[in-house]
């Protein structure tokens, strides 16, 4: 009998402590963190061109009505005008990165009809479509906007214009008017969005090269990295900065092989990323044979995809130095080059400075230019 009050007690107790055990593992657990996607998922999350059938709301209807109150025989009409449909606008949002979340047709919202006293109605709210910075808006084969900066505003479509009621149609020889006309429809068409990446630098090379691995060195952004090649699969856009707060925006542009201007490899599908970076960085490979011909095959693609492309200022890189055939190869490619090369490791970092001064040269040459022109330049 002494025994048996402890025993039961003892396991009347024992789920307390395993409860408060329980509640104290799920208060030090930490919250579960939200995975990173893959370069494939990337690739399937980045959209950088859309279709999009735009359609502006539709103006609300006038209305015939008479005014009615006691001991008045004659109110005179008091039909009032209909609201005007709401706009499409497209607005470029710094916080989206593609055209992922654009869908394929937008409708906007339409206007109220008009009332009785002469009550006109609610105008249609403004839908906005919001498009990352570098949006380039065509209708056809004719370009509307661009939408460069951020804020940009461009108004895809139009909305109706309302309807008029009687009361609008109220005249010396024309009292009682019963005419009223209804609210016109929105403006529709077709637009073909597509997105060129806005960035101060381009990083230009063949695949493998190790563009991203530079990417990651010098900045925040983690694109893959890999042993194989066309391991990025779509634009990364790093941010450097400097100790004057100074920020420069360098974009890791898929890999270029020969013959990417007639839609190689990934071809077209990139190569217009390149248009709006003011400088480029080319990257050599050191460990291949020849590296100097790498410079010539890039800016001949570049030049026959766009005019005028390959001579915008720009540095090479000549990447891999830590391999000992590449440190052997980089007195010939500076003799072939007739310039000097910044020979670098993106790997283990060697040399990394040298690159992160050349590129703020190039940076604070552009602004320069810029503010000459009366242009206002690019900040991140």
């Amino acid at each position: 009998m002494v025994h048996g009050p402890s025993r039961l007690l003892l396991l009347r107790a024992s789920p307390r402590l395993l409860s408060v055990s329980c509640a104290d593992c799920i208060k030090h657990q930490e919250p579960p963190r939200k995975q990173p996607l893959s370069e494939k998922k990337l690739k399937r999350h980045f959209v950088d061109h859309r279709r999009v059938l735009v359609r502006g709301g539709r103006g609300g209807n006038g209305v015939s009505c008479f005014h009615s109150e006691p001991r008045k025989e004659f109110g005179g009409p008091d039909g009032g005008d209909g609201g005007n449909g709401g706009h499409v606008i497209l607005r470029v949002d710094q916080q989206v990165k593609s055209l992922s979340s654009v869908l394929s047709q937008y409708q906007g919202f339409d206007g109220e009809d008009g009332g009785r006293k002469n009550c006109f109605g609610r105008n249609g709210a403004v839908l906005y479509i919001r498009v990352p910075v570098g949006t380039l808006v065509k209708e056809g084969n004719e370009v509307l906007a661009d939408l460069s900066r951020p804020g940009d505003k461009f108004i895809a479509a139009v909305g109706g214009a309302g309807g008029k009621g009687n009361r609008f149609f109220l005249a010396n020889d024309n009292r009682a008017p019963t005419t009223c006309t209804p609210g016109q429809p929105g403006q529709e068409r077709v637009l073909f969005l597509e997105l060129k990446t806005v960035a101060h630098a381009g990083l230009v090379g063949f695949p493998n090269a190790g563009k991203s691995s530079l990417l990651r060195a010098i900045s925040n952004a983690r694109p893959a990295v890999a042993s194989y090649p066309f391991t990025t699969l779509n634009p990364h856009v790093g941010i450097v900065h400097y100790e004057d707060h100074q920020q420069i925006a360098v974009a890791d542009i898929p890999g270029i092989i020969r013959g990417a201007h007639q839609n190689r490899g990934l071809g077209l599908a990139f190569l217009r990323h390149i248009e709006r970076c003011p400088f480029l960085l080319f990257l050599v490979d050191l460990s291949v044979p020849e590296p100097w011909t790498q410079l010539d095959d890039l800016k001949y693609e570049l030049e026959q995809y766009d005019e005028g492309l390959s001579k915008r200022p720009y540095a090479v890189v000549a990447n891999k130095i830590d391999l000992p055939q590449a440190r052997a190869r980089l007195p010939q490619l500076q003799a072939r080059l007739g310039q000097e090369a910044i020979a670098l490791s993106a790997a283990t970092g060697e040399n990394l400075e040298e690159l992160l001064l050349r590129l703020k040269e190039l940076h604070d040459r552009h602004v320069a230019t810029e503010l000459e022109h009366g242009r206002q330049p690019l900040r991140w």
